[in-house]
């Protein structure tokens, strides 16, 4: 029951998030693009790809959820991970589990999303079509999603943890929000550069050096070419996306969860 739970929460959040600010994504999308913003479209086609975000959103924020909330419940029932100043520890664990679990749906819709966002005049099937023929997506790019939520969730609990302790009793979901947005935007800007090489490897060709999926070697060649500028790149509107869809995504969770106990 409470996996049924956490998989329609966590797939209402997401599909809230993701279609509500879509827009600010494909911005991001562009400014980190090798070919630069207006060269990638610009702001033309800004809901270029919402297709792909539109199937993926559900499964992939629901498989999350279910993966997190499980993973927390069974490390915090008993043994060394249960004891409270360990907390974060278990939180940092059931966030990469999570988000593993979540990357086998979220990798192919989101390829073929930051495709079509930075290539306007095609369509969604048409990028599909066209990333199967080519490739198969290797499994390091779904590896930087990790450290973001490494970040995100264990300051997320914690802020919750310490609102709720100094104003005596259990979080409303707008409080819980605010908290997800404050985690969000931290998040986002700490691991900006790993996303500028991520958008940077999907955007990629087929065999040429960039599409290998070396990280480090990507943001050597942003440094290179951009500097730190390069390796902030869409920074701000990441953090807008994040934080906004922090509040949203994490808001929705605890509201539809609760409404569901």
């Amino acid at each position: 029951m409470q996996k049924s739970k956490s998989y329609q929460a966590g797939g209402c959040a997401g599909m809230c998030v993701d279609l509500t600010l879509f827009p600010l994504d494909t911005i991001k999308t562009r400014l980190q693009s090798q070919q630069g913003f207006y060269k990638a479209g610009g702001f033309r086609g800004i809901y270029a790809g919402v297709p792909s975000a539109a199937i993926g959103s559900f499964p992939n924020a629901a498989a999350f959820f279910v993966t997190y909330e499980y993973t927390k419940s069974l490390l915090g029932t008993g043994g060394l991970l249960a004891a409270p100043h360990v907390a974060p520890v278990t939180h940092m664990l059931a966030a990469s589990l999570g988000e593993i679990v979540a990357c086998l749906i979220r990798v192919p819709t989101e390829v073929v999303k930051q495709r079509t966002q930075a290539s306007p005049s095609s369509t969604t099937y048409h990028m599909l079509l066209a990333t199967l023929r080519e490739e198969v997506c290797t499994n390091q790019k779904h590896r930087i999603k990790i450290p973001f939520s490494l970040v995100q969730f264990p300051l997320w609990e914690y802020l919750k943890t310490l609102w709720s302790w100094r104003q005596g009793h259990t979080l409303y979901s707008w409080q819980a929000a605010v908290c997800g947005a404050f985690a969000g935007a931290v998040a986002a800007f700490v691991t900006t550069p790993l996303d500028v090489a991520k958008t940077r490897i999907m955007l990629a060709k087929a065999g040429s050096s960039t599409a290998s999926g070396n990280i480090p070697l990507v943001l050597h060649e942003v440094w290179k070419s951009r500097g730190l500028p390069g390796l902030f790149a869409g920074s701000v509107p990441r953090m807008a996306f994040i934080s906004v869809g922090g509040f949203i995504f994490l808001g929705a969770y605890e509201k539809v969860r609760r409404s569901l106990l």
